[in-house]
């Protein structure tokens, strides 16, 4: 089934991204965001772009600390592809709906980029760029899967004083964000700064600024650790 996308409904402050994405490749994120010619399980993100109160945001979730995949890491609504749904498109609304709550009813789907691979989980994910034309309520449905639900306006993931680049236990290093006490990092931080940069948001940002993993995670909490790597609890 051939699902529908309607760039033509875009508002205009969203043509600057849709003209900036026509061209997108995984490659514009990072060469381990090819997926692998043998397949992968399919998946799919809605990558929101609403007009709150401080101007074009865009809908994150904080996974829950007890998943087994990317716990407590925030991300796109999304998740796999399940044989009932009519594609990316579908999907990426099911699970949003299911995540956050938001009335699928209300959003206006706008492109889908290339597919893009997420390698500790083996995902091939396929971002779907949409305008909330009609925004609804929304919150942590489950918060066995949600811890929090929040939109992020554009203005503070393009400030400078909000970007870093975090690098990862395993090695590398990539685009992050420290918005409203939240780290936005690897697959999802990777692919904003990607959408900032098409979208003709981004402001020049001090990228040598680089963050160990559990530094930027510290920072973000506010927790404390002795000389051990352990917390410290204040008492």
């Amino acid at each position: 089934m051939t699902e529908e996308l309607h760039p033509g409904l875009a508002p205009g402050w969203l043509h600057p991204l849709l003209a900036g994405i026509r061209d997108f490749a995984p490659t514009d994120i990072g060469a381990r965001r090819v997926p692998p010619t043998d397949g992968g399980r399919r998946a799919a993100v809605l990558v929101l772009f609403g007009e709150g109160p401080s101007g074009p945001d865009v809908l994150l979730a904080e996974r829950s600390a007890d998943l087994r995949n990317h716990a407590g890491q925030v991300a796109f609504p999304g998740g796999g592809i399940d044989p009932g749904d009519t594609g990316p498109v579908g999907a990426a609304l099911r699970e949003a709906e299911e995540e956050t709550g938001l009335e699928p009813a209300g959003v206006v789907p706008l492109a889908t980029l290339a597919d893009l691979f997420v390698p500790p989980s083996g995902f091939v994910v396929t971002p779907v760029i949409a305008h909330w034309a009609r925004p609804s309520a929304v919150h942590a449905v489950d918060p066995a899967e949600t811890a929090h639900v929040a939109r992020i306006p554009v203005a503070d993931l393009a400030d400078p004083a909000n970007r870093v680049r975090v690098r990862h236990p395993a090695g590398g290093a990539g685009p992050a964000f420290q918005v409203q006490g939240l780290l936005v990092w690897g697959f999802t931080g990777g692919l904003l700064s990607a959408l900032l940069h098409a979208g003709g948001w981004e402001v020049p940002w001090r990228a040598t600024r680089t963050l160990d993993l559990a530094e930027a995670l510290a920072a973000r909490s506010g927790v404390t650790r002795d000389d051990t790597g352990q917390e410290v609890t204040g008492g």
